[in-house]
């Protein structure tokens, strides 16, 4: 059974950050509304299959990789919970940030 996905008030933040670049950047919401799509389909595929993604050093918690994006979460016995989605091109050593 599919579990919920609960989107932390971080992780809502970063992807409002990402597409308003994007948007921005393109001049369009084309690219941002199919990077949304790929999102919500990774995480669809994660609510079934919650162990899919890469684990980390952070107890219970994985990464699914969406292109240049990581989407961060972590599995609870009732639902998962979206940490935080970071761009794989930004410096690694701030990626430890997020769980502080």
């Amino acid at each position: 059974m599919a579990k919920k996905i609960v989107w932390t008030a971080t992780a809502q933040n970063d992807r409002k950050e990402i597409f308003g670049y994007w948007n921005k950047r393109n001049k369009s919401t084309l690219y941002s509304l199919k990077l949304n799509h790929l999102f919500n389909e990774s995480l669809k595929a994660v609510s079934v299959h919650p162990h899919i993604g890469k684990l980390t050093n952070y107890q219970n918690t994985r990464v699914k990789i969406v292109r240049d994006y990581l989407i961060v979460y972590r599995i609870y016995d009732e639902y998962i919970s979206v940490i935080s989605i970071w761009d794989g091109r930004q410096n690694p050593l701030k990626f430890n940030q997020i769980f502080q």
